[in-house]
């Protein structure tokens, strides 16, 4: 192919696929500057000057950022450190239990793309503020409903999903935009922290506010106060910086919006954000389910070994697991967040594809653990702790680093939507069927074995050994991630400087003559 007629076309380069020729200045193998395929970075003085705020006012953002995810994670596993609490009370079993998690994470879902849509466009602090207030006021709700009412604190659970998904798909594309390069893995780091430790607080705070109580419903009530302070804040503290801009170059243009459908079919090919999105599925799959049944199940292994008596109708069920699990679930987050990131960090001077690598090691390594922890259930309740202890961590690794893979893959008009998706994907086939899988597979394995508490253990270990399979499947994803991350990631960096530009068309076609009127026609047809 050559002649004069074809450069017009081959000048407009699509968004997605292969991006420039050689040759072209800046780029790798031309003959310009070899070093100006990697962004510009930043000084802290340029970062002020870029986005008009210092870097103590944007460590203070990143501050609140983090506290309110920290309190996501604590309401949204409150409910798991009083769930023995909560069958009693309502008088239903592990499918109905599994449900209210279930109904959660699917609102969740629903909703991230609404708001991730919102996000790319519109105020990300307002939009914060608004849903932080409604999930406060609901949850809050959610604490008076009557024994006879099940259904409505389902429905309940289901609207909380407004707050978080408000919040999930918007805050790490803030920090985006305030750092860079090594400062942002730094920052996202300090923002996952919040998900372990969240979670972790979740149980400890359900488990002691209902034995200070008396009563499981005050557990549900002490989050929402914490929310109105997190919606002050926001108002107060963050401040919108400008989309993109710390990763552009001073001389490219301003990155403009594109269609909602434009971002779609932008993001469904690009390779390496499906893939880690699909092992951030399998994290999410295996997470959900400890998330909710670890606690029964340990509580129902010191029953079957005789070390704490059955939780029977009528009584509070007195237990040390949650608390337990709660603390582990803090310890091994901070440490298997903060390991993964240095790892990759150490490991990405020499390996360009450490990110993915990082990842599926700690999934692959997770999933053994997890299974023995499950199968030494019966013999020793220490060797479970043992063995969950290293699997969450190794399986922690993963958060932080999944969200700087898809933060530079990703260019910055389309992160909150990515986010969005990412969220649903995860959601859709991780977490928000899990808990009601792993549920209703211990309730029809109790079916066909005679009532006992010995059944009843028996029933959520075989269910739970699921999880293993999911997290070494999880495991493959990242590892074809690591093939595509090198391409995926220079073209996000073309985008940026303004060096490949974005097509307007909705689609992959061209405007040609054809029979004496102006026709749209695949790029790919076109041949001269």
């Amino acid at each position: 192919m050559s002649g004069s007629d074809t450069a017009p076309f081959l000048s407009q380069a699509d968004d997605t696929d292969d991006g420039p020729a050689p040759g072209t200045p800046g780029l790798p193998g031309s003959m310009g500057n070899p070093k100006s395929e990697d962004p510009e970075v930043p000084d802290q003085e340029g970062l002020q000057r870029i986005t008009g705020l210092s870097s103590g006012r944007s460590a203070l953002i990143v501050a609140v950022l983090c506290y309110i995810n920290l309190l996501n994670y604590m309401d949204r596993f409150t409910v798991a450190g009083v769930l023995p609490d909560i069958e009693q009370f309502f008088d239903i079993g592990d499918g109905s239990s599994g449900l209210i998690q279930t109904v959660f994470i699917s609102s969740y879902m629903v909703l991230a793309p609404v708001f991730g849509y919102l996000g790319d466009r519109y105020n990300r602090k307002y939009l914060m503020c608004g849903g932080i207030a409604f999930w406060s006021l609901v949850t809050l709700g959610s604490s008076f409903i009557p024994r006879e009412r099940f259904w409505l604190l389902l429905l309940t659970r289901g609207l909380v999903g407004v707050g978080e998904a408000s919040y999930s798909t918007i805050a790490p594309t803030l920090i985006a935009d305030l750092f860079v390069a090594d400062q942002r893995s730094r920052m996202l780091s300090v923002f996952y922290f919040a998900i372990p430790v969240g979670s972790g607080l979740g149980y400890i705070a359900g488990s002691k506010v209902k034995d200070v109580a008396g009563d499981w419903h005050w557990a549900l009530r002490v989050t929402p106060g914490l929310g109105v302070l997190a919606v002050a804040l926001l108002f107060l503290v963050v401040r919108e910086p400008p989309r993109g801009a710390v990763e552009r170059h001073s001389d490219s243009p301003p990155l403009n919006p594109t269609s909602w459908w434009a971002d779609l079919r932008a993001l469904a090919r690009n390779p390496s954000f499906i893939l880690s999105s699909l092992g951030f599925t399998a994290v999410a799959f295996v997470t959900g389910s400890l998330a909710l049944w670890a606690p029964a199940f340990l509580l129902r292994s010191r029953v079957v070994l005789g070390e704490t008596p059955p939780c029977l109708p009528g009584d509070s069920c007195s237990s040390s697991d949650s608390l337990i699990f709660g603390l582990i679930t803090c310890l091994t987050g901070v440490l298997g967040v903060g390991l993964g990131v240095e790892i990759s960090r150490r490991l990405r001077r020499s390996n360009p594809r450490a990110d993915p690598l990082v990842c599926a090691a700690g999934l692959l390594g997770s999933a053994p653990f997890l299974f023995l922890s499950l199968a030494c259930a019966r013999g020793s309740i220490v060797a479970t702790y043992i063995f969950i202890f290293i699997g969450e961590t190794l399986l922690s690794m993963n958060w932080a680093i999944v969200a700087d893979i898809l933060l530079y893959v990703v260019i910055p008009t389309r992160r909150s939507t990515a986010e969005a998706f990412q969220i649903v994907l995860s959601h859709l086939l991780g977490d928000a069927g899990s808990p009601y899988l792993i549920g209703s597979i211990s309730d029809r394995l109790r079916r066909d074995w005679p009532p006992s508490f010995l059944s009843e253990f028996r029933a959520l270990q075989f269910s739970l050994m699921l999880c293993a399979f999911v997290g070494a499947l999880g495991g493959a994803a990242f590892l074809g991630t690591a093939i595509f991350i090198e391409s995926d990631r220079r073209q996000a960096q073309l985008h940026v400087q303004g060096l490949l530009p974005e097509t307007e068309s909705t689609d992959d076609r061209i405007v040609v003559p054809q029979r004496g009127r102006s026709t749209r026609v695949p790029v790919s047809s076109v041949l001269i």
